[in-house]
């Protein structure tokens, strides 16, 4: 799921997959491997990348925020 979502966030923006990685601080084959399910994004990871991508870790999950405050 999360790395569905990173792919698409970066889609959606108009990124960079490359440019995402260098500002994650995370090599560019190693990213590219954890967005192609090759290696596990660590927690470690997954803060980096928010970071990178100015996202909220309900975005990242696909969580939407909507539904949560009218429940």
């Amino acid at each position: 799921m999360v790395p569905d979502n990173v792919k698409r966030i970066i889609r959606e923006k108009g990124y960079k997959q490359g440019a995402i990685a260098e500002r994650a601080g995370i090599n560019e084959k190693t990213f590219s491997n954890m967005l192609n399910g090759r290696k596990i994004i660590a927690d470690y990871d997954v803060v980096k990348i928010l970071s990178a991508l100015g996202v909220t870790p309900n975005e990242l999950f696909g969580i939407d925020d909507r539904q949560q405050k009218s429940a």
